[in-house]
């Protein structure tokens, strides 16, 4: 670097610092890839399930961390548009519309819309009134899905089999779902990046901080909440449309307050603002669930604790308790 000017010396350093802070997501996206090999020596059923389970919530709590990471949106109803793919699935379905694409459709459009007038309702408010206006919403939606009893009800409905895809059974076809899956996981990832890399990411992230100003130098804070609330939502009814395909089981318990409750905590768990935190904080929620509940049908009372400990000590959550280690 001898004799280069200080703004060439960063600019020659800054993309390796860059590529550093893509090894980890790659590494992730490689295991996920070579799991169904891994898993051909014993227990693949039991294995591609729960790995099928991690990149659909995953996907989900990505779409949670864009909007509660990003602009410190705590939303207690985001598992609503989790519950809307997975009708728009079923309903359709039962209704004779097999085709994939088209409950895609109508997932994506669905949950998009909900998200389109509960957002822009909801965040008229701000605090403790938005995290209460958000769980109405979802609770809402979960009484209505349970009244539905030509969908099933409380019980919820079975679907006959996975989602055609022109005319055919493909998903249903050795690992082909599986790989599905995982296209979608990495696409929504590179989405999120892209939206947190460009000027509407930074703007997101200026609202969180200090709204007012924000608005003070020309952006209205509530349009870019509202659009980041809409693609989250939308994504989050991609995870729908998939947990239903996985499942072939559709039931209002997707859209339970519990249910965001449990995407609020692998995004904490993983670290907060951080899209590839979001994938592995479903994966430790996932196999933590996995292996506390094998132990006693109360592990909750194991997991609470746990997850104080982790906000205790680890701030930043998985993520940030390596790079504290790492630092140190």
């Amino acid at each position: 670097m001898t004799g280069l000017p200080a703004e060439a010396a960063q600019t020659a350093v800054a993309p390796p610092a860059r590529w550093r802070g893509c090894i980890l997501p790659l590494v992730l996206f490689g295991l996920f890839a070579v799991a169904p090999a891994f898993a051909r020596h014993g227990g693949e059923g039991y294995i591609l399930a729960l790995a099928l389970r991690v990149m659909i919530l995953g996907i989900a709590a990505m779409s949670l961390d864009l909007i509660l990471g990003y602009g410190a949106l705590i939303s207690f109803g985001h598992a609503a548009f989790l519950g809307i793919g997975a009708y728009a699935v079923g309903i359709l379905m039962s209704h004779g519309v097999g085709d994939a694409f088209g409950q895609l459709a109508a997932a994506l459009a669905a949950s998009a819309l909900f998200a389109l007038v509960t957002g822009a309702i909801s965040l008229r408010t701000k605090g403790v009134y938005f995290i209460m206006i958000t769980l109405a919403f979802g609770q809402m939606l979960y009484f209505l899905a349970t009244s539905l009893a030509a969908y099933g009800g409380d019980d919820g409905m079975t679907l006959p089999r996975k989602s055609l895809v022109l005319g055919t059974r493909i998903l249903g076809e050795g690992h082909t779902f599986y790989y599905v899956v995982l296209a979608c996981l990495v696409g929504a990832y590179l989405l999120c990046r892209a939206i947190v890399a460009s000027r509407f990411g930074r703007v997101l992230r200026g609202t969180r901080e200090n709204p007012v100003r924000m608005q003070a130098i020309g952006f209205n804070p509530l349009a870019y909440q509202l659009a980041a609330y809409v693609i989250a939502g939308a994504l989050c009814g991609l995870a729908g449309f998939l947990l239903a395909n996985q499942t072939e089981f559709v039931s209002p318990a997707f859209m339970t307050w519990q249910r965001s409750g449990e995407l609020i905590v692998m995004v904490i768990l993983g670290g907060l603002g951080s899209l590839h935190g979001a994938i592995i904080g479903a994966a430790a929620f996932v196999i933590l669930e996995e292996v506390l509940s094998r132990i006693t049908e109360l592990w909750k009372m194991i997991f609470g604790p746990m997850l104080v400990l982790v906000a205790l000590f680890a701030r930043g959550g998985i993520l940030g308790f390596f790079r504290g280690l790492r630092r140190g």
